[in-house]
């Protein structure tokens, strides 16, 4: 997508974010997210906007504080960081160069895309903390899944000792036909991972809806529960999507 296409996406998710954050128990047990509660997920997530807007406005690393408590109504405090994000990439130039902790290019387009994932996931925790029904968008997901084997994967070695691969893995989307090919690493032991075509071969095959494969990939489902199915070699693809792959 391009920086406009990311930005409306990102105008959505975040206002369906602060609807949760208005309407939901802000006590509830938000899954998959340690002892969070909502009110937790929807600080964490504030705090993340109002972090990426000092990148996105200076192009300059920044000092994570990820516990500033909100000073109004927690729904209130979350849209106006939201709001701040989204104007703060509507001023800024997405070609310009801005640091980021993956593989991707050093550029603030970088950050347009980076919060379409990352709120787009915790929404799908704050409905699952509100009992109420959420999926992702396909093309949204493999985006997600995207960013996470290309951006995150060949930088995994800050933040976990790298995923196994031992032969090829073919991972593809049912839905939306893309695939990745991830192969066993090299000097650096990370696996090297590309954009692949549906029919190349390997030595295992994942296929699959994107949400189940994004959501995989975020710790959000088990294996058993994305959808996927695997042909092949399925002790190497089952070691491999253990991961972990993302901070």
């Amino acid at each position: 997508m391009t920086p406009d296409e990311y930005l409306a996406r990102l105008r959505e998710l975040t206002t369906g974010f602060a609807e949760v954050a208005r309407t939901g128990d802000h006590a509830a047990p938000v899954p998959c997210c340690g002892d969070w509660s909502l009110r937790d997920l929807v600080v964490h997530l504030g705090n993340v906007h109002r972090w990426a807007t000092v990148i996105v406005r200076t192009g300059e690393p920044a000092p994570q504080d990820f516990a500033v408590e909100p000073d109004a109504d927690l729904a209130t405090w979350y849209a106006g960081c939201a709001d701040g994000l989204v104007e703060a990439m509507r001023e800024a130039s997405p070609e310009d160069g801005a640091w980021n902790f993956t593989a991707a290019a050093k550029t603030k387009a970088f950050w347009f895309r980076r919060q379409v994932h990352e709120t787009a996931v915790h929404l799908l925790d704050a409905h699952r903390a509100a009992g109420t029904e959420h999926t992702l968008d396909p093309f949204i997901a493999a985006d997600g899944a995207d960013e996470v084997l290309l951006g995150m994967l060949p930088k995994v070695k800050r933040w976990h000792t790298p995923p196994v691969v031992t032969v090829p893995l073919l991972l593809k989307t049912s839905d939306t036909g893309h695939a990745w090919l991830i192969t066993p690493p090299g000097e650096n032991d990370v696996p090297s991972s590309r954009r692949a075509d549906p029919a190349e071969a390997a030595g295992a095959v994942v296929e699959g809806p994107a949400e189940g494969l994004d959501l995989l990939l975020w710790q959000r489902v088990e294996l058993d529960g994305s959808g996927l199915k695997i042909t092949g070699d399925v002790d190497a693809a089952e070691t491999f999507l253990a991961g972990p792959f993302t901070p």
